[in-house]
């Protein structure tokens, strides 16, 4: 069994699709959590926190190193 963790978040949930995209092409699992009812309503991410990257947690070292390097 794994843990799954935020890593990061962002202001709207297509930044956080990007990377978690990004991520896979590398070979990490990701997922992205955000509280904006299926892109409806993307004003509540203001309240909730942003979309949230999500990784295994043994992943997350590797994940944040990649991501530091795309900027």
């Amino acid at each position: 069994m794994f843990k799954v963790i935020p890593i990061k978040s962002y202001a709207n949930r297509t930044e956080a699709e990007l990377a978690k995209s990004f991520l896979e092409s590398k070979g990490i699992q990701a997922t992205v959590s955000a509280d904006d009812e299926g892109s409806m309503n993307p004003w509540l991410l203001q309240a909730t926190g942003g979309a949230r990257l999500l990784v295994k947690e043994e992943d997350r070292e590797t994940a944040l190193d990649l991501l530091k390097k795309t900027g």
